[in-house]
């Protein structure tokens, strides 16, 4: 099936998502409970005690899907127009997996103080704001200066994808008999995805792994003079030493995640990594390598972001349970203990991890609710409710 034309098609006939009410409205009566004279005293109640907004609106089960459309699945800066279906997407899978009301929101400015304002401005109504494809270096400011809200935000190309590719690697490690402490990785690719992961990991691991980072120009190292702020960060992180190109780099490594671009990972790469070696080559549509080809060439795991090969790292396992574990128990930030929970609890539904399978299904409805418990639960601990 040609999936593009299909989607095109269904999208012409219909829009895929819509706002309808959710309450018996057929009276007179009805009409003065939900609008006026009925909604003068809810507005009256929220005007007295600002937090009922949470108990009394869509405020309690709504997010923001906020693109500026700069840095779209693997399209690239496309604009907020092009952007738009990607987001009514996401918000398809918020209500899905989750029941969230999922708003999507693209922005016609890629400047960074617009984009902050706006999101300020309009945060009012939404329970969190979810940032998708803002490109790097541009996306980490943003969602930093955002964490006052009083709301959870976050970028999901970052944290979602690392708490999916984490899970993978916590089953993966099992399959091969390797500890995370005691493996090499290496990362291609530094901008939002490659951050987030490498951290993520650092964070399970007590900061006991070691990460060498690869962007365009090769790994990132003290030796580098050309490295922006965020990728000096990167490196006061890794404290890498170690220097050169990918194909130096990845011999006798234990893990290779890519998230940067086609068929840059070679099978003669993977024949010099160590024995038992895991490759998550998730660069989409074409991955860093065939996944045929890195078995062949010795990788005993193997994992894509396609949903035709096995072990389909996607953030659709992540963010809809985050969200929801977020909203149930009145999340004002979403932290780095609470994407690790949900990072443990993806990896704890595979109760016996295979080399083909080191995730749930991504249409296993079942994980999101496993995901928003754990991630309840670290919220409720860290004190980070309301």
């Amino acid at each position: 099936m040609n999936y593009g034309l299909k989607s095109i098609e269904t999208r012409k006939k219909k829009n895929i998502i819509s706002v309808r009410p959710n309450v018996d409205f057929k009276t007179r009566g009805d009409l003065s409970i939900y609008y006026t004279p009925g909604v003068a005293a809810v507005s009256k109640k929220i005007a007295e005690n600002p937090k009922s907004v949470f108990d009394l609106t869509i405020k309690r089960n709504s997010v923001a899907i906020v693109s500026d459309g700069s840095a779209v699945l693997g399209l690239g800066n496309i604009g907020p127009g092009a952007a738009l279906p990607v987001m009514e997407g996401k918000a398809l899978l918020f209500s899905h997996f989750a029941g969230i009301d999922a708003w999507p929101i693209c922005l016609a400015t890629q400047d960074t103080d617009d984009i902050v304002k706006t999101v300020e401005n309009i945060a009012p109504v939404f329970g969190g704001i979810n940032l998708e494809d803002i490109a790097a270096p541009r996306c980490f400011e943003i969602e930093r200066r955002l964490q006052n809200l009083g709301i959870p935000v976050m970028h999901d190309d970052q944290h979602g994808t690392a708490a999916v590719v984490l899970a993978g690697l916590i089953n993966a490690l099992q399959v091969v008999g390797k500890k995370i402490e005691d493996v090499k990785i290496v990362i291609s690719g530094a901008g939002a995805a490659g951050t987030a992961v490498a951290k993520l990991i650092l964070g399970y691991s007590l900061g006991r792994t070691r990460i060498i980072m690869i962007d365009s120009v090769g790994a990132i190292c003290f030796d580098r003079s050309d490295l922006s702020i965020p990728k000096k960060e990167l490196l006061e992180m890794t404290q890498n030493t170690s220097c050169g190109d990918l194909e130096s780099i990845t011999k006798e490594a234990d893990v290779f995640i890519g998230v940067s671009a086609p068929r840059i990972l070679s099978a003669e790469m993977v024949k010099r990594m160590s024995p038992r070696a895991i490759v998550f080559a998730l660069a989409n549509p074409i991955p860093e390598i065939d996944p045929a080809a890195a078995r062949v060439a010795g990788a005993e795991v193997v994992a894509t972001g396609r949903s035709d090969y096995p072990n389909q790292i996607n953030n659709v396992l992540a963010f809809p349970g985050i969200w929801r574990g977020a909203l149930d128990v009145g999340a004002t930030a979403i932290t780095q203990g609470m994407i690790l929970a949900a990072a443990e609890a993806i990896a704890k539904t595979v109760v016996q991890p295979t080399a083909e399978k080191i995730v749930p299904p991504v249409l296993d409805r079942q994980t999101a609710a496993a995901v928003a418990a754990a991630v309840a639960r670290v919220a409720k601990s860290e004190g980070v409710v309301r």
